[in-house]
């Protein structure tokens, strides 16, 4: 809406919106002057990042840090949140004992709306200030808050080194049982797999598996050697090594040599005998039996000092004689010595290299398992580590906590306390007045604006003109202006009781718009009608016959408004004979026309039918209507308006066309919308319309600005506000 419009409406609406201004002044002026003096008083802290002890001790830095979670956040701000909070409000309104002017406890709401916390521009420095009818009252809360304030923030930072100091603790037991858990299973694995140092046996192991390489080595070309020899010599004594060792072991045993020397002898005997005399005789066969003896006894001694029956056996087929064999020479039985001895060396080395190969073969698997060993005595000491640093750890935070948790002072300290302030800072009667005016005149406006909302009726020729879309014809001024003239007194026929003025010439205007709606055919029949009552169609029937039969056209004007007739009051005649008097035939026109002065005519509505329907839709008023128009040059029809009776469509039909009247801030858009529709679909001709009533001081368009300037009956002229321009007929 433009500036003009608010002001129209604030003429419109002065009487609510000043009623409602001064009410909001004088509620303000009331509360501001019955509020009792307001002081202020107020105390600065300044914070740090870290406390001083902190700092100088390098422990416990991080515990009570004044320090930002996020880009947007200030650390300072959320400090001035917790100066707030309702526990430390609370605490200062217990230790003060601050209450209500009825006595009760103050509430952490009631204590917030005194207080005022702000970060001062560009420093550490928080500013709190309270408010209080009492000034000492005031200062000694705002100490008291901060005290308070500081008490918290040492007890909230120490809080944080005895968490942590108890987690410490708490932590401190099971970090130890696992070192001794990762001690012990260290232990047994070392126990278990017999393990000193892995990479000194690592080392240790390959140098012995390549000693052993070399051992092995020799040893089998030291069997071999001897492997040899010994075949050799097998060969040279033509016996085995098994039957060798026999023989060389008989050829030692004294008993087997004993027997075989006896058995030597009998033999000798016997085959001396045995020349001398025959195999019966008695010395030879007592020497045979000997011998057989010996003999037996022999192979006896034999089996004992071998003691293998196969081996014995074996000495005893390759003997040729009892005795042969038994009885090595010295050649031979170094032979056999030297066979023995090979073999024994030949078994040594083969022993020597299966334990050596032995050996090699130990080592060898322990070389295998050693990766794995390794692995996993690497595992065991890392938990180990792990553990010992974990505990050496947690051991020196626990130090480094507990001298914290006694060295921690807080992370602020108060650089301005509260004063007793001498001045009050309030209530500021100046400002609360003009405040209390200027929400005064916001409200009024407001309430303006929604009087003028909630009032449904067309205010302005413009929002008539958007509604009714017809051609403007004519604009009468109101009323009231021309009643309150000196010349004018309460009549209503201006254009005959003051005929040269402002309002007569609109009509006049309205006439000439008129005449100029169509050049071919005069519009001599014209039905004047509204959308509701009290729009002033009678009036400006009443003046437009005037203003035509000012010209010298003969008029008749032509009360058709049975139900509410008003002719006769503004004519000042008698309505006893008129109209329906006429249309039932009780009286004939010339005893129902009057004449009101020269070429004037006047037919008013007569006495009130039953039914005033059923009169104008006749035959007999189409005809009067014919007759009228053949004796006079323009009849001017006064209907009732749409909202009231269909009359208007009906003579619409009858007449050249219908003048609609309508009139600012009585008609409604609603109805207006239905009266045009309902003429719209009547299919009638509209004239155009005459906008009545028209206040210029209410109208933003430039246009419907008046002349204040109207003409005396002697035609002296008085000036009181040159118009900024005519009306105009244009749609």
């Amino acid at each position: 809406m433009e500036l003009q419009q608010y002001w129209l409406i604030l003429r419109r609406r002065w009487l609510p919106a000043l009623g409602v201004c001064g009410v909001i002044l004088a509620l303000v002026a009331l509360v501001t002057f019955m509020q009792k003096p307001v002081y202020e008083a107020e105390g600065q802290l300044l914070f740090k990042q870290s406390n001083s002890a902190s700092s100088l001790t390098g422990l416990g830095q991080n515990l009570g840090e004044l320090s930002a979670l996020g880009r947007l956040s200030n650390p300072i701000d959320t400090e001035s949140v917790v100066v707030r909070s309702t526990p430390l409000i609370q605490k200062v309104i217990q230790q003060e004992k601050l209450a209500t002017d009825e006595g009760e406890a103050l509430t952490p709401q009631d204590f917030l709306d005194k207080l005022a916390v702000q970060n001062l521009r560009g420093t550490d420095v928080l500013s709190l200030v309270y408010k209080d009818t009492d000034p000492q009252r005031a200062a000694q809360v705002v100490n008291a808050l901060m005290k308070v304030y500081l008490d918290n923030n040492i007890l909230v930072n120490r809080a944080e080194a005895v968490a942590a100091r108890a987690f410490i603790e708490q932590q401190l037991p099971k970090v130890e049982a696992n070192v001794r858990n990762a001690e012990i299973n260290l232990r047994k694995f070392e126990e278990e797999q017999q393990v000193i140092n892995l990479e000194e046996e690592a080392r240790a192991s390959v140098a012995v598996m390549t000693d052993l390489e070399g051992q092995i080595a020799k040893a089998k070309a030291a069997l071999g050697e001897s492997s040899a020899q010994a075949k050799e010599l097998r060969r040279e004594v033509g016996v085995d090594t098994p039957q060798a060792v026999a023989l060389s072991t008989l050829s030692q045993s004294t008993a087997v040599q004993k027997v075989l020397e006896e058995l030597q002898t009998a033999e000798a005997l016997l085959a001396v005998e045995r020349t001398r005399y025959q195999d019966n005789y008695p010395t030879v066969v007592n020497l045979k039996r000997k011998r057989d003896a010996l003999a037996t006894l022999l192979k006896q001694r034999v089996n004992e000092v071998v003691g293998d029956r196969v081996m014995a056996r074996q000495i005893q087929k390759n003997l040729t004689g009892p005795q042969a064999k038994l009885q090595l020479g010295a050649l031979k039985e170094s032979l056999v010595a030297e066979l023995v001895a090979s073999e024994v060396r030949s078994l040594g080395l083969a022993s020597q290299v299966d334990v050596l190969q032995d050996v090699q073969q130990g080592y060898k698997e322990r070389a295998q398992v050693l990766p794995k060993l390794k692995q996993r005595q690497g595992d065991l000491m890392r938990q180990l580590k792990a553990s010992q640093s974990t505990y050496e750890i947690l051991l020196q935070k626990l130090q480094e906590v507990r001298v914290a948790e006694n060295q921690n002072v807080g992370n602020a300290r108060i650089i301005a306390p509260a004063v007793l302030p001498e001045e009050p800072v309030g209530p500021r009667k100046l400002l609360n007045l003009s405040g209390g005016l200027l929400l005064g005149a916001l409200l009024g406006l407001i309430t303006a604006l929604v009087l003028d909302r909630r009032d449904r009726s067309v205010k302005t020729v413009k929002e008539l003109r958007e509604i009714f879309s017809y051609t403007l014809l004519g604009a009468i001024p109101s009323y009231d202006e021309i009643r309150d003239s000196k010349q004018m007194g309460t009549k209503r026929l201006v254009v005959r009781d003051a005929p040269r003025s402002a309002f007569s010439e609109a009509y006049r205007i309205l006439l000439a718009n008129l005449k100029f709606l169509s050049s071919d055919k005069d519009n001599k029949v014209i039905v004047v009608t509204s959308s509701v009552p009290s729009e002033g169609k009678s009036t400006v029937s009443a003046n437009l016959a005037l203003v035509i039969a000012e010209l010298g056209n003969r008029v008749l004007l032509v009360d058709a408004d049975m139900r509410r007739p008003s002719q006769q009051q503004i004519w000042e005649v008698p309505n006893n004979i008129g109209l329906s008097n006429v249309l039932v035939g009780k009286n004939s026109l010339k005893e129902a026309i009057r004449e009101q002065g020269e070429n004037l005519y006047i037919l008013t509505a007569g006495v009130l039918p039953p039914n005033p329907v059923a009169l104008i839709d006749s035959q007999r008023m189409t005809k009067l209507i014919k007759d009228f128009a053949q004796e006079y040059d323009y009849v001017i029809i006064d209907c009732p308006p749409i909202a009231v009776a269909a009359d208007a469509p009906i003579l619409g039909r009858m007449a050249d066309g219908v003048l609609f009247v309508t009139r600012p801030g009585v008609v409604d858009s609603a109805s207006a919308a239905s009266a045009k529709e309902f003429m719209d679909r009547s299919g009638i001709n509209i004239l155009g319309q005459v906008i009545n009533g028209v206040i210029p001081e209410n109208e933003s368009d430039s246009y419907y600005y008046y002349s204040q300037s109207y003409y005396s009956e002697d035609g002296s002229k008085v000036e009181k506000k040159p118009s900024k321009k005519p009306f105009s007929s244009s749609k």
